[in-house]
């Protein structure tokens, strides 16, 4: 309050010029108030009990990360698309690309950038020699199999 050191907000602190005092209205207020959380929802209480709103409430992260990731990750936006059934196709793919992203990430317990990361490398090679075809698998390290078995694919050999 003394003004050596700037500080982040002045919730507590009148400043009328060079003058700064305590703002003792908004002091008390914030005090009565410590420990108090209020939620609103147009939920009928009946519909869903309190605890519930709260709960629901604090699962809020996982939409908006959600939200987040469609629009980088999987590349939701920009959007170049003029008619409707275009933009819902869109949405579609970016909808159903994100649900597949969700159960990648719980089965793993990795983000899908890691997934991604992690099993990009792998590429097999087929190689066509007078007519006869050979595929040759990529050697799978242990992290990326651990991966692969997570997601209930059996690596080949």
């Amino acid at each position: 309050m003394a003004g050596t050191k700037k500080a982040k907000s002045a919730r507590f602190v009148k400043v009328r010029g060079d003058d700064r005092a305590v703002d003792e209205a908004n002091l008390a207020r914030a005090q009565s108030l410590v420990g108090l959380k209020g939620y609103v929802t147009n939920v009928p209480a009946t519909a869903m009990p309190a605890a519930e709103v709260m709960a629901k409430y604090h699962d809020l992260w996982h939409v908006e990360k959600s939200f987040r990731m469609s629009k980088s990750d999987l590349r939701g936006r920009p959007m170049y698309h003029h008619t409707r059934p275009a933009i819902e196709a869109h949405l579609t793919i970016v909808f159903t690309a994100l649900a597949v992203a969700h159960a990648i990430q719980s089965r793993t317990g990795l983000s899908i950038a890691k997934v991604v990361k992690q099993l990009r490398p792998l590429r097999s090679a087929t190689i066509n020699i007078n007519g006869s075809t050979q595929t040759f698998p990529p050697a799978i390290p242990e992290a990326q199999r651990k991966i692969l078995t997570d997601l209930g694919i059996k690596p080949g050999y």
